[in-house]
């Protein structure tokens, strides 16, 4: 099944918690996977900054949220129990436990208002997820933006001439680890005489081998052809490894033909072109940074 959301999950993580035993986070997140039938890809999947699991993140905030309406109690550090009001709400058998049904607990109706800046915008963007947590939503908007600044590199891209193009991309794999100095690598540009490569760059900063390069600038879908004459240009060469770039895609057939031959071909759509210009900071600059911060548990320990 899907991987429930954080108020979904609420309602079973009480009642896993009726025996009225302490029990950690990494126990509880365990038992809820198995009530909810989770499968290995479900339980390691991250999201999207890589930092943390979904589930984990989801069962986190299900523990946050039945903590503030006092549906649970912390008699120390890592380890909770059920409260007597969460034993009480498990009584009154309730078909689901989400923040709607919390407001009627001051304590979490505090929470709620303690934690609202007065200037906070009430409508939430249609592109967030519903019933996320404050990371997934913070994570979603975040892509929503990268995937704008992404479509925004490549109509720029395209309005540039070819050889801004060439140069853009030797500075990328520069960036990247490869070639050493972009003056090294750019050097080297349009210098094969061969009209199936458009450049040459070293795969290390001691040239120990070299990497072979075509940049195209389509809109159309790049096929099978174009990849095959620049496996033979490359074969022309007796070079081993080459990287073709474009601002579009690439067929199925091209795919797969890259994934047959002995020559190491990759292949780079417009989509991840964008996605390492953005990551490696070619043609973008920083125009805000958050910081997302937690509770430092060790530096209250003792206190």
């Amino acid at each position: 099944m899907a991987i429930p959301d954080y108020q979904t999950c609420m309602l079973p993580f009480l009642r896993f918690l009726a025996d009225g035993q302490e029990h950690s986070l990494r126990d509880t997140e365990e038992a809820l996977a198995q009530h909810f039938d989770l499968n290995p890809s479900e339980r390691a999947e991250l999201l999207p900054s890589g930092q943390q699991g979904v589930f984990k993140n989801r069962v986190g905030w299900a523990r946050t949220y039945l903590k503030k309406a006092s549906l649970l109690a912390a008699p120390r550090r890592g380890v909770f129990r059920i409260s007597e009001r969460g034993l009480q709400t498990l009584a009154s058998n309730p078909a689901r436990i989400d923040a709607r049904y919390l407001e009627q607990f001051p304590e979490f109706m505090e929470f709620r208002e303690a934690s609202r800046p007065a200037s906070l915008v009430t409508e939430v963007p249609e592109t967030l997820p519903s019933r996320a947590t404050p990371e997934e939503s913070i994570e979603a908007a975040h892509q929503g933006l990268r995937v704008q600044l992404g479509q925004e590199l490549l109509v720029r891209i395209l309005a540039c001439s070819p050889s801004f193009f060439e140069q853009l991309v030797v500075e990328l794999l520069v960036k990247m680890g490869y070639g050493g100095s972009r003056r090294d690598a750019g050097e080297r540009i349009g210098q094969t005489g061969d009209g199936g490569i458009d450049g040459i760059i070293k795969e290390d900063r001691l040239g120990l081998d070299t990497i072979f390069i075509q940049a195209k600038r389509w809109q159309g879908t790049v096929g099978r052809p174009e990849i095959q004459k620049f496996v033979g240009a490359l074969q022309g060469q007796r070079a081993r490894k080459g990287v073709f770039i474009t601002t579009s895609s690439y067929t199925a057939e091209a795919t797969d033909y890259v994934s047959r031959i002995d020559t190491k071909v990759v292949l780079i759509d417009g989509q991840q072109l964008s996605g390492l210009m953005i990551d490696f900071d070619v043609g973008v600059s920083v125009a805000a940074s958050y910081l997302v911060k937690r509770v430092d548990s060790d530096y209250f320990e003792g206190a």
